[in-house]
């Protein structure tokens, strides 16, 4: 088991251990509301897609890119990476106010979508509990410029540690806007088609979700939504008691679910490649 590939990853990174925390599936609605105030990057996802009626698929999508990425072969890896770029090489948009066509995947958008993604992860996970040194959180932003890599980006432009990704947002910040295209994706997230028997679940447990997602956002953020969030030590306290709870239910029984990426990844390994919050230090 010892020669099994390892992927990009391995179990020895810090990588390894978040991407299998429950918490990503909020730090990943983080990340949609935070990825929609670029205009250009939002509009690319808008006019190439029916977000409304494939939301949840575009949610699943990522989510299986970000879990082969982290848990699966380096052969696995590179196809899903080289999958992606082939995609967005084909696409294009237009801007509504110029009329100038743009590919999606311009540096800038790709460096934009993947800078909002890796910090939601990593602001939602620690922020909820999950145990993680400053040393630990650099660590990561350098090891997901791979994922950079993958989707096209120069990792030498990718942020690799907290400061340069917090210069990074604060030199782009002018840029951001709640358009049309923001405001579309703010209410599809708050208000997700449901078949009727479940308008009430969505009431009562989506909305939680939603709603503690944009909390988790950045002061400007909420004031560009134009929608106030709760007091920031009330949202750190929501967000750890949420991460408490999720962190209960059996990881054995979270792993169950499609697409198994972590499960698979043991089988290839062995038991030692368990994912677990302590071995992030390792």
């Amino acid at each position: 088991m010892s020669e099994a590939d390892p992927g990009l990853f391995g179990p020895s990174s810090v990588t390894w251990q978040m991407h299998g925390d429950p918490m990503m599936w909020i730090a990943g609605i983080r990340a949609l509301y935070l990825q929609a105030l670029h205009p250009r990057a939002v509009r690319g996802v808008m006019q190439n897609s029916d977000f409304r009626r494939d939301a949840w698929g575009r949610l699943l999508r990522t989510a299986d890119f970000v879990g082969t990425t982290t848990y699966g072969t380096t052969e696995a890896a590179e196809q899903a990476g080289a999958r992606v770029r082939k995609i967005h090489g084909m696409l294009r948009a237009t801007d509504p106010g110029t009329g100038e066509r743009y590919g999606i995947d311009e540096p800038e958008l790709l460096l934009w979508v993947h800078c909002a993604e890796v910090d939601s992860y990593l602001h939602v996970l620690r922020r909820s509990g999950f145990p993680l040194t400053d040393a630990q959180a650099d660590r990561y932003l350098a090891e997901q410029r791979e994922s950079a890599r993958l989707v096209g980006l120069d990792p030498a432009a990718v942020p690799a540690d907290r400061r340069r990704m917090a210069a990074y947002f604060a030199g782009i910040r002018p840029e951001l806007a709640a358009g049309a295209e923001a405001r579309e994706v703010d209410d599809f997230l708050l208000r997700p088609p449901t078949p009727p028997l479940l308008v009430p679940a969505r009431a009562l447990l989506w909305r939680h979700v939603a709603q503690l997602a944009y909390a988790s956002l950045p002061p400007y953020a909420h004031r560009l939504y134009g929608r106030p969030a709760p007091e920031p030590a009330a949202v750190t306290r929501h967000l750890r008691a949420t991460g408490s709870l999720l962190r209960c239910v059996p990881a054995r029984l979270r792993w169950q679910l499609p697409p198994k990426h972590i499960l698979r990844a043991m089988a290839r390994l062995g038991p030692g490649a368990r994912p677990a919050p302590y071995k992030a230090g390792r």
